[in-house]
C-alpha cells in the first residue's frame, strides 16, 4: 500500500496551523488514492538534536559499535525506514526567527547518512531516496516568499534534493498575523490549492 508521511514541526504540535494544513492535503490525498497515512509530530516525539557522540556512532563500523552507539543507530535507521516507505512526504512547516523549525533540522541531521540516503561520488553527492514527492506546507506570520527574507525555501529544497527527493513543491501562507482578513484569504488560498493538489 502506498504510504504518506506527514511531518508535523511546528512547536504547537497537530494545532499548528502548518500541521492542519498538512494534515488537511494528506488526509485528502491519502482517501483519494486509498494510500496510508503515518504522522511523525516532531513537537510530541522530537529527535534529539545531532551531538558528536551521535554524529561518530554513525561513521562506525557496525560490527564496531558499542551499544550505546547502535542504539543512536537504530533510532535513526527508524526514521529513514519510515521517510523511505514513503512515495510521499508533507512537511508542515512554519517559520520561526525566519528558519526552520530546530526539530526539522535534528530530524534532518538524522536522516542524511552517507551510504545510507546518500553517498559520494567523484561526481559529488547522489541522493539515493529517489522516485518520491514532496510537499511544503510554509506558514509564516509576515510575507517571505520570494525575498531574501526566505531562508526555508531554498535550505528545504536543497537538502531534500540532497537525499533524492526533487520533486519539491510549496505552498505558502503568508501575513497570517497581518490581521484577520489577510489571514482568512491566506488560509483560503492555501486550502483551494490542496483542493487542486489533490484532485
Amino acid at each position: 500500500m502506498r504510504t504518506i508521511l506527514q511531518l508535523n514541526t511546528s512547536l504547537l504540535g497537530e494545532q499548528g496551523q502548518s500541521s492542519q494544513l498538512a494534515a488537511d492535503f494528506a488526509t485528502t490525498l491519502a482517501t483519494a488514492s486509498g494510500a496510508r497515512r503515518a504522522v511523525r509530530d516532531l513537537a510530541r516525539d522530537p529527535v534529539p538534536h545531532l551531538t558528536a557522540e551521535r554524529f561518530a556512532a554513525f561513521g562506525t563500523p557496525a560490527s564496531e559499535r558499542t551499544l550505546e552507539q547502535q542504539r543512536h543507530v537504530a533510532e535513526s535507521d527508524a526514521l529513514i525506514d519510515e521517510l523511505r516507505q514513503a512515495e510521499t512526504v508533507v512537511i508542515g512547516l512554519p517559520m520561526y526567527n525566519f528558519g526552520v523549525p530546530s526539530t526539522l533540522k535534528a530530524y534532518f541531521d538524522h536522516v542524511a547518512r552517507a551510504g545510507v540516503t546518500f553517498r559520494y561520488t567523484p561526481d559529488g553527492p547522489v541522493g539515493l531516496l529517489t522516485g518520491k514527492k514532496a510537499y511544503v506546507f510554509a506558514t509564516r506570520g509576515g510575507r517571505h516568499a520570494g525575498t531574501a527574507s526566505d531562508l526555508q525555501t531554498g535550505f528545504v529544497r536543497q537538502f531534500l534534493g540532497f537525499i533524492g527527493i526533487r520533486d519539491v513543491e510549496f505552498i505558502y501562507a503568508e501575513g497570517l498575523a497581518l490581521g484577520a482578513e489577510q489571514r482568512e484569504q491566506a488560509l483560503a488560498a492555501a486550502a483551494a490549492r490542496i483542493g487542486q493538489l489533490a484532485a
